[in-house]
C-alpha cells in the first residue's frame, strides 16, 4: 500500500463500552449501603447527647460540674440525685450529667448510658492511694459496659492542686495494675458461678497484664484542680469529642 492512500485511511475512534448490567447494579447497591451507612452513623452521632461524669464521692464531680457549667465556685454537698445542664464547646451543644457517686445511686447511669457521647471518670488524686480498690472496681464496672464501648473516655484527676496529689501517669500505672487485680477477681468469681468458664466477660486482652492500650475505648489520663479553677483539660477533651 503507499503513502497516499495510507494517509487517507479514516482514523477509527475509540468505542466507548456501556458497563454491563451486574456491575451497575452492583456500584448501585454499594452507593447505596455507603448512604445508608453515613445516615446511620450520623443519626447515632447526634443522638448522643449526653457527657456523663462519673466517680465515687468527693472526688469533685459536682464542684467540677458547677465550674464548668456556671464558670464559678458554688458550695457543694454530697449528690442524691444527677445534675443535668447544657454546656456549649467550640464545636457545639452537649448535656452533662454529673451521676451521684454513692454506691446506691450510680445505677442512675444505666437511665442516660444509651445518650453518652462520652464519659468522665472523676477521681480524688491525694486519697486515691487510700480508695484504690473502690475506684478500680466502679472503673472496671463502668468500663465493661456494652453501650460506651467505643466512646471516647477521660479518667480525670482531679485536686492536683494538693502536693501529696499523684500525677496523672503514676495513676495511670496504679490503676492499670489494680484493675489487672480486680479482673483477676472477677473472672474467678464468675467461673465459680459457671464451671464451664465460657463467660466472655473479660475486659482487656487474655493472657496479658491489663492496660487501657487493650480494651475498645480510647482512653485518656489528664490532670485538673478545680480549687485552682484550673480544668482546661476537661474542656479541651469536650471540644476534640463534640
Amino acid at each position: 500500500m503507499d503513502k497516499a492512500s495510507h494517509a487517507q485511511r479514516p482514523r477509527e475512534e475509540p468505542k466507548f463500552q456501556a458497563p454491563d448490567s451486574t456491575t451497575l447494579i452492583i456500584s448501585l447497591i454499594a452507593i447505596f449501603i455507603t448512604i445508608v451507612l453515613l445516615y446511620v452513623y450520623k443519626k447515632k452521632k447526634t443522638s448522643r447527647t449526653d457527657v456523663l461524669l462519673v466517680g465515687l464521692c468527693e472526688a469533685g464531680k459536682t464542684s467540677i460540674f458547677t465550674r464548668l457549667i456556671y464558670s464559678e465556685d458554688r458550695e457543694t454537698f454530697t449528690s442524691i440525685k444527677e445534675n443535668i445542664a447544657d454546656y456549649s464547646s467550640k464545636n457545639g451543644y452537649v448535656r452533662v450529667v454529673d451521676i451521684p457517686g454513692h454506691e446506691r445511686l450510680r445505677g442512675k447511669f444505666d437511665e442516660y448510658k444509651n445518650q453518652a457521647r462520652g464519659v468522665v471518670f472523676v477521681l480524688d488524686s491525694v486519697a486515691l492511694q487510700k480508695n484504690i480498690r473502690d475506684v478500680a472496681d466502679y472503673l472496671y464496672t463502668i468500663l465493661l459496659e456494652p453501650a460506651i464501648a467505643s466512646l471516647p473516655f477521660l479518667i480525670l484527676c482531679n485536686k492536683q492542686d494538693e502536693t501529696t496529689a499523684k500525677g496523672s501517669s503514676v495513676i495511670k500505672t496504679m490503676l492499670e495494675k489494680e484493675l489487672n487485680l480486680v479482673r483477676s477477681t472477677r473472672k474467678n468469681q464468675l467461673e465459680s458461678v459457671d464451671s464451664s468458664g465460657k463467660s466472655n466477660v473479660f475486659l482487656g486482652k487474655q493472657g496479658k497484664d491489663f492496660e487501657f492500650i487493650h480494651i475498645s475505648q480510647y482512653v485518656d489520663v489528664l490532670e485538673c484542680s478545680v480549687k485552682n479553677n484550673d480544668i482546661d483539660s476537661l474542656t479541651d477533651w469536650l471540644d476534640r469529642i463534640v
